[in-house]
């Protein structure tokens, strides 16, 4: 696993969901958002780092019993207690809601880690405790009964499904007030310079339209328009 760089970090700051979306789609990239979750407290910066991934399948009773294991070979244990800092653990709960995938004992062990957030379809227990955590968390909602009730992690840093999305270890997680979107770590870079001219872009064509100008030939912009766009970035440039 290796850590994001430090200035493609600050970058994606700068960008949003929506906009991600929109860079993943140019290259032909439609399934990107992860369906079904939400953050379980207000966002007040976006969520980044590369993903962890761990899997859960259907719980056996003659494997999984009816108490938690201390097994060190437990992979949900394991991607906890070794996460790196700065990453995303994300999990393949098989989108059942009505599950937790993980709780506040293990949202404290994440913080000491220094990891970056959590990801899973799948429900929370403990929601109001991790909440004041401040554990970056987006699940599918509460949910009392525990992870052993219905999974079993059967590994971990494979490629998983999180909300109908594939998820590959070292993939770029960005989540957002509004969505989580996966990001190939191939495109990130290219990704985060280009998002950062189109949130530039976006600002003008914004204040274009509240200046009362029809949105064709603004959205998406065409010649004109990108001719008052460029007199307006030299103008800002010549004031900085």
């Amino acid at each position: 696993m290796t850590a994001l760089e430090p200035l493609v970090y600050a970058k994606l700051l700068r960008t949003n969901s929506a906009s991600l979306s929109t860079l993943l789609l140019k290259r032909g990239l439609r399934n990107t958002a992860v369906r079904g979750v939400r953050p379980l407290s207000n966002v007040n910066k976006p969520m980044i780092g590369p993903a962890v991934t761990v899997r859960y399948i259907p719980a056996r009773e003659d494997i999984d019993g009816s108490t938690y294991s201390s097994d060190p070979s437990n992979y949900q244990r394991k991607a906890i207690d070794t996460i790196a800092d700065g990453h995303i653990l994300v999990f393949d709960c098989r989108s059942m809601a009505e599950v937790a995938g993980i709780g506040a004992m293990l949202a404290r062990r994440l913080i000491y880690r220094n990891a970056a957030g959590v990801v899973l379809d799948g429900g929370v227990r403990d929601t109001a405790d991790i909440a004041k955590l401040g554990l970056p968390t987006y699940c599918m909602g509460p949910a009392a009964p525990a992870n052993l009730v219905a999974h079993h992690a059967s590994d971990m840093n494979q490629p998983i499904a999180c909300g109908g999305v594939a998820v590959y270890p070292d993939d770029i997680i960005f989540g957002d007030g509004e969505a989580v979107i996966v990001i190939p770590r191939k495109y990130v870079e290219e990704i985060a310079d280009e998002a950062v001219a189109m949130e530039e872009q976006e600002e003008f064509l914004k204040s274009e339209i509240e200046s009362g100008k029809s949105t064709l030939g603004v959205y998406p912009p065409n010649a004109e328009t990108l001719e008052r766009y460029r007199a307006w970035k030299q103008a800002r440039a010549e004031v900085i």
